[in-house]
């Protein structure tokens, strides 16, 4: 099972990026889906989640800028960010727990880099 994300890049202040991780391999079901962001010198943090059932959770700090969503018939996880402020600048990994024939595992993608500057 591998996790791919894509979608960073350079954003100005008050600009839009969305950001979307797929699952591929051999999967039976996803619970819940995530980003998660570690900016330089500081810890990795929850920024967004979703379950099965679309169930959302978000960090205080995105909540009415980001929207998480997900295609289930596309294990596909996005998260749309809008009015995107310079504190928005980190890598974010997208995280799933995954059931598989061999259990249930956690998987994270590579990261994609997210910079907001003018």
């Amino acid at each position: 099972v591998q996790l791919q994300a894509s979608g960073g890049g350079l954003a100005q202040p008050g600009g839009s990026l969305r950001l979307s991780c797929a699952a591929s391999g051999t999967i039976l079901s996803i619970n819940v889906m995530g980003w998660y962001r570690q900016a330089p010198g500081k810890q990795r943090e929850l920024v967004a989640t979703i379950t099965n059932g679309g169930s959302t959770n978000y960090a205080d700090s995105v909540k009415g800028r980001f929207t998480i969503s997900r295609e289930n018939a596309k294990s596909t996880v996005y998260l749309q960010m809008n009015n995107l402020k310079p504190e928005d600048t980190a890598n974010y990994y997208c995280y799933a727990e995954i059931r598989s024939w061999t259990g249930s595992h956690n998987f994270w993608g590579q990261g994609t880099q997210v910079t907001v500057s003018s």
